[in-house]
């Protein structure tokens, strides 16, 4: 799914380089702007485009000049704004919603005078409202445009060069060089969303939690019973740490909420759980051999042997430091995970999504071993350290645990070792632990733990233990893990006379939701079927990447040059989609076929692949000659059967309960085969 958005991303560049351009001087002027700076991931997106300078679809130079361009006449322009409205612009909004970033950026100012529109171009937060300052405060035009210009020059090699070198580097992969790209990427946004989260919990969290916790006092008050007393003691405000429980109080309840949510969808088997099989499925077409290796070194450093050096370490440090206190929650904290982990395993008995090499209790699936247990080992470590860290040194501890954890969370997704649901729901136990034993901890004082060295001594540790573990494990590993390819086979006999019935029914997308009735099953190879249906007049889907597009934007285009929307099947994107005017309606109807590839093999004389389809009517509604909508048909018999009209050799199957799964739908399949 992934693979093939990218291609289609990358075809389009590729044809139109200008627009390429063209957004890079748009993004590198939006982080430039107040406000829009802060949220537009500008720098992200030109990385991106850059990277793909090795292959020949963009050029350096230009991409050098559209990016300096761009953030010249971005701090320009919010130079201009404040000169010209001076600090009335303040008490305007957006600007009046963010008044600390406004006071950070006076005092960045402050602190670096004219320096200041250089500096601020390589500094997050203050970058798009410095030179708005500048203007406020009455600059020199011409100093403000020499340090503009200069940075500018400087901003833009620094950023495009490594994402080329990134890029280069990539394509020596040759073509597993796309899929880990995406790999890769998909790593980057995990972390990147783990703290963007973890920035606004820290923001908006406290100020919540307070509020929260006030309310529970106030509600305890004329409570005499022991827990009502020990609440009310524990959410002092006099307390020095009273907004950091009341904070870990919301994070437990927020967290136990999302894990008995996710642990009541595996046992009732709701959609979320379908969603694994999509998820699993899209994450599959990604694997390629360097990928595979690089996610087998990040799961391993998530491994027992790992966990067990850390933990011991860490325990023989607290031991030497004589802090008891510590040193008892220490163990409870990773022995407890790992224990109620195990506990949950046993009870739910899921089996993994592949036959694996694990026995016993850890053939069982949910919740994810590895994601629950390593957040609370680098969670709890962050948590020790960073109380005895300055506050500016807190949210970098938080989000080196997270880089830690996430990552070996996310490798066990791409793997195959564990559903989506076992890893978020490892991820929402791990959390509601931790944050319960914080809780706890914090009641009485404790003995420093020696931050510093601490760090050095769990550091440490991890790379010696770590390194030896992938030195001792990667090459059978990569055995162990490496992806079925083999596929299902049937002979043609079987399945014209049942073996149908094994593939889905019904599609699902991505979310686990049950779509539309899968009511054609097509052997033989795709161009085959394709030829046959463009001689009689059906036509491709146009591309959304195409100007095609644009026609839903307008109330006049014909049904066939509006492109289909691309859905999923169990986490495939169609592999063909062909389109066909209703004869009846040429102007407000059309056919929609798609086909989805399955992993069966029919053996004859050669082996053909099986793919699963739909045939659905779309209507389209011209709205006050503005614009296209389209909304599908509930009959899903009248497409089925158009079909079949064009293949009368083809065979109208009727299984025994489909019919049941939707109301407007007979149950019956079109079977079609490519001529022996």
């Amino acid at each position: 799914m992934l693979a093939h958005f990218f291609s289609a991303v990358t075809a389009f560049i590729a044809e139109h380089p200008h627009l390429a351009y063209a957004a890079v001087l748009l993004l590198a002027l939006s982080e430039s702007i107040p406000i829009i700076g802060v949220f537009v991931p500008g720098t992200a997106a030109i990385l991106a485009v850059s990277a793909l300078v090795p292959s020949g679809i963009v050029k350096l130079w230009p991409m050098l000049g559209a990016a300096a361009a761009g953030a010249i006449i971005g701090d320009g322009l919010s130079f201009w704004v404040g000169h010209r409205y001076h600090r009335e612009i303040l008490e305007r909004w957006p600007l009046n919603r963010h008044p600390d970033l406004i006071s950070r950026s006076e005092a960045f100012f402050a602190r670096h005078g004219d320096k200041s529109v250089f500096i601020a171009r390589f500094t997050p937060g203050v970058r798009a409202f410095v030179p708005l300052i500048a203007g406020m405060l009455r600059m020199s035009v011409r100093r403000f445009y020499a340090a503009n210009i200069l940075s500018a020059l400087v901003w833009a090699p620094s950023h495009i060069l490594p994402a080329v070198f990134v890029g280069a580097a990539f394509s020596m992969f040759g073509a597993a060089a796309k899929p880990l790209a995406i790999l890769v990427f998909l790593i980057v946004i995990v972390v990147w969303v783990a703290i963007r989260l973890v920035r606004l919990a820290l923001r908006h969290g406290p100020p919540l939690a307070s509020r929260v916790s006030e309310r529970v006092r106030a509600h305890m008050a004329g409570s005499n019973s022991r827990w009502g007393r020990f609440v009310i003691d524990l959410l002092d405000p006099v307390r020095p740490d009273a907004r950091i429980v009341a904070l870990l109080a919301l994070l437990l309840i927020g967290s136990a909420w999302l894990f008995f949510g996710i642990l009541e969808d595996v046992v009732s088997g709701d959609p979320l759980v379908r969603a694994d099989t999509a998820i699993y499925q899209a994450l599959q077409d990604l694997r390629t051999g360097p990928g595979d290796a690089l996610m087998l070194v990040v799961t391993e450093l998530g491994d027992t042997a790992v966990v067990l050096a850390v933990t011991t370490t860490v325990l023989l440090w607290l031991a030497w430091k004589r802090n008891w206190r510590t040193a008892t929650y220490w163990l409870v904290a990773i022995a407890g995970a790992s224990s109620l982990n195990t506990i949950i395993k046993v009870a739910l008995h899921r089996a993994r999504p592949n036959e694996l090499f694990y026995t016993g209790w850890g053939a069982f699936s949910f919740p994810s071993g590895h994601s629950t247990v390593n957040l609370v080992l680098y969670g709890f470590l962050a948590f020790l350290i960073g109380r005895e860290l300055r506050p500016a040194l807190r949210l970098p501890a938080a989000f080196i645990a997270l880089s830690l954890a996430l990552p070996i969370a996310f490798s066990r997704l791409y793997l195959g070792a564990h559903w989506f649901s076992d890893v978020i729901g490892g991820l929402a136990f791990g959390t509601a632990w931790l944050a319960t034993l914080a809780f706890f901890y914090l009641r009485k004082q404790t003995m420093p733990v020696g931050a510093v060295g601490l760090t050095l001594v769990a550091g440490l540790t991890l790379g010696l233990a770590g390194s030896l573990n992938v030195y001792r494990h990667h090459g059978l590993d990569m055995q162990r893990y490496a992806r079925k390819t083999e596929a299902a086979t049937m002979t043609a006999d079987a399945w014209r006379s049942g073996g149908w019935q094994r593939l889905p029914a019904q599609r699902i997308d991505l979310t686990g939701e049950i779509e539309e009735p899968l009511t054609v099953q097509w052997a033989g190879d795709l161009p085959s079927i394709e030829r046959q249906l463009l001689a009689r007049g059906w036509r491709q889907s146009a591309s959304w990447l195409s100007p095609a597009a644009f026609g839903w934007l307008t109330a006049n285009a014909a049904p066939a040059d509006l492109p289909a929307a691309a859905r999923l099947a169990s986490g495939r994107l169609p592999a063909l989609t062909l389109l066909d005017v209703d004869t009846a309606a040429p102007d407000r109807s059309r056919l929609v076929l798609r086909l989805w590839p399955t992993d069966i093999q029919l053996v004859s004389a050669t082996q053909m692949p099986v793919w699963i389809g739909s045939v659905v009517e779309e209507r389209l509604g011209r709205h006050l000659s503005l614009f296209t909508s389209v909304s599908t048909s509930s009959s899903m018999n009248v497409g089925r059967d158009a079909l079949a009209k064009e293949f009368p050799e083809g065979k109208l199957v009727a299984g025994s309960d489909n019919n049941e799964a939707h109301t407007n739908w007979d149950g019956q399949v079109l079977l079609l085969q490519v001529p022996q």
